[in-house]
């Protein structure tokens, strides 16, 4: 067991670009299938106290994955990811973009172009993040929206999830 897994969050305002690099002690099949599977991202893909609910998942090159982040209040936030490559237990890429209930996107906020990579060593399993943007200002909208900050505290609900599922 580990004391202290690995994870770095950096926004490049050169490439329009923010990696995240986090390490799970969990085995990469697992780690995947959290990343894939409506039933396991509906309890984790969101930052406390909200929470995701699936509308939609096809996970398949061109499938997609229509889902809401709820507020304890109710209130909903539709995004969408739209799968383009499909590398099982390696890699996937996508579009991500924020919608409405029927997945058509907001031409008022950014899309996002994520690379999801998996790579595992004995005693855990490692993702890399690489979500591009079209511009600065596109980059700009998302990290004022307080996607670190989400991202970081999605990605904690994940380990919370894995340390359940592993045992």
């Amino acid at each position: 067991m580990k004391t202290k897994l690995a994870f770095d969050f950096l926004v490049n305002r050169k490439t329009n670009t923010m990696t995240i690099k986090k390490e799970f002690e969990a085995s990469r099949q697992l780690v995947w299938d959290c990343f894939t599977k409506s039933d396991l991202l509906d309890q984790w893909f969101a930052p406390e106290p909200y929470r995701a609910k699936t509308k939609h998942m096809d996970f398949t090159e061109g499938g997609y994955w229509l889902f809401a982040m709820i507020s304890p209040e109710g209130e909903k936030y539709w995004s969408r990811l739209d799968f383009k490559e499909i590398k099982p237990i390696d890699h996937y890429t996508a579009n991500d973009v924020f919608c409405d209930e029927e997945g058509k996107a907001s031409p008022d906020l950014p899309e996002g172009h994520w690379k999801t990579h998996f790579t595992n060593s004995a005693e855990t399993t490692t993702v890399k993040i690489l979500i591009s943007y079209h511009s600065l200002e596109d980059l700009e909208v998302v990290v004022k929206m307080g996607m670190q900050e989400g991202l970081t505290q999605t990605l904690e609900q994940l380990e919370k999830l894995l340390k359940t599922l592993s045992n």
